[in-house]
């Protein structure tokens, strides 16, 4: 098994090829808390590769099952992955809740079963499983110095699975998977047919200027969370909100054409983000 650094510099490895617009985020840490978020997302990022890997799907919730087990066994000292080092210190170090981690796993488990929500309040839940429990993972990591961080920590999760929910329509739906609320989308008229056919009508705008506007109310709320984080850790939440939020923009300044192109931010775009937020990362705690 590795050692400790080794592991770090595993989860490191997995984080710069795989996390994308996080892992720049990552640099507006200090050494320990960066290698911290890179275990931290190395654990998420196995997590949805064994949920999303094709194939049967007992063959799936059974690897599920077994990457459980082995993640409990890992945060008792048991390792058997080359990131479990790495994963069970910084749980430790970080006092990080273990239901927390076990809320991301039922949440990559719901795609599994679950393929269409009825309600909001159905799709609230998943959300909160597969992102915002991953925010108060972030801020037990990142430090904070009241319980009142913990509700707009977990709306910072809802805002962002919210916008990766309207930005990949297309691709969730080759899938076969539709995250937009049933009863959304049987108020605005517009039905799978339509979304099979990529038809971008009045009734798709409104539906998604709909969701759009939910999700900014989320992001609204997600700012309270500045004022509890360490001082440290004010850069890298509001770099990773903006982020997103910048996504969220472009789509509706799009006219949310999201059949043809991915909607994404240049590099340019991030790197001015980052600029805007590194002074918060010498702030001390």
């Amino acid at each position: 098994m590795l050692s400790q650094k080794e592991s770090f510099d595993y989860c490191r490895k997995i984080a710069k090829e795989q996390a994308g617009n996080f892992y720049l985020t990552f640099h507006l840490l200090p050494k320990l808390k960066s290698d911290s978020m890179c275990a931290l997302y190395a654990f998420m990022r196995i997590s949805d590769d064994i949920a999303d890997e094709p194939g049967e799907i007992n063959f799936t919730r059974k690897a599920l099952g077994i990457w459980r087990d082995q993640t409990l066994g890992a945060l008792n000292g048991q390792f058997s992955h080359p990131i479990h080092p790495a994963f069970a210190l910084m749980v430790q170090r970080h006092q990080i809740p273990h239901q927390y981690l076990l809320d991301v796993l039922d949440g990559v488990e719901m795609d599994l079963d679950i393929h269409r929500y009825q309600t909001f309040d159905e799709l609230y839940k998943y959300c909160y499983r597969v992102a915002s429990a991953v925010g108060l993972c972030c801020i037990h990591l990142w430090g904070f110095n009241s319980e009142k961080a913990l509700l707009p920590a977990e709306s910072a999760g809802i805002a962002l699975q919210l916008t990766n929910i309207l930005r990949d329509i297309k691709e969730d739906y080759a899938r076969g998977r539709i995250y937009l609320p049933q009863e959304d989308m049987v108020k605005f008229d517009y039905d799978e047919i339509k979304l099979n056919n990529e038809v971008r009508d009045e009734c798709f705008f409104n539906l998604l200027d709909f969701q759009a506007k939910r999700a900014a109310k989320y992001y609204e709320q997600a700012r309270e969370l500045t004022q509890y984080l360490d001082g440290n850790a004010r850069g890298i939440f509001l770099a990773m909100l903006h982020t997103y939020k910048a996504i969220l923009d472009k789509m509706q300044k799009n006219n949310f054409d999201l059949f043809n192109d991915r909607v994404r931010i240049g590099t340019f775009q991030k790197l001015c983000l980052l600029a805007k937020y590194l002074p918060y990362s010498w702030k001390s705690s």
